[in-house]
């Protein structure tokens, strides 16, 4: 069984709402509604979609990169294949 952060999961969950809620960018919205559409749960696509907020999240510390919004919403589309960086 893997372990996890609750808190960091749950501010992650977050960022995915607050995406959601402001439609910036849309993609985050259309992407969690296919994915529940192709039978994940709400649960699984924030998962899902905390993915790509990781690697970016992850480039921005490791590389000290710029948010890419490109990427992020490539890898949004390709989900639920894994985020590449």
């Amino acid at each position: 069984m893997k372990k996890y952060n609750p808190r960091l999961q749950a501010a992650i969950f977050e960022v995915v709402d607050n995406q959601m809620s402001a439609g910036d960018p849309p993609e985050t919205k259309e992407t969690f509604e296919r994915l529940l559409g192709e039978g994940f749960s709400k649960e699984d696509v924030k998962k899902l979609i905390g993915q790509a907020i990781c690697v970016e999240i992850y480039c921005i510390g490791k590389y000290r990169e710029e948010f890419d919004r490109e990427r992020y919403i490539r890898n949004l589309r390709n989900l639920p294949k894994e985020p590449e960086e």
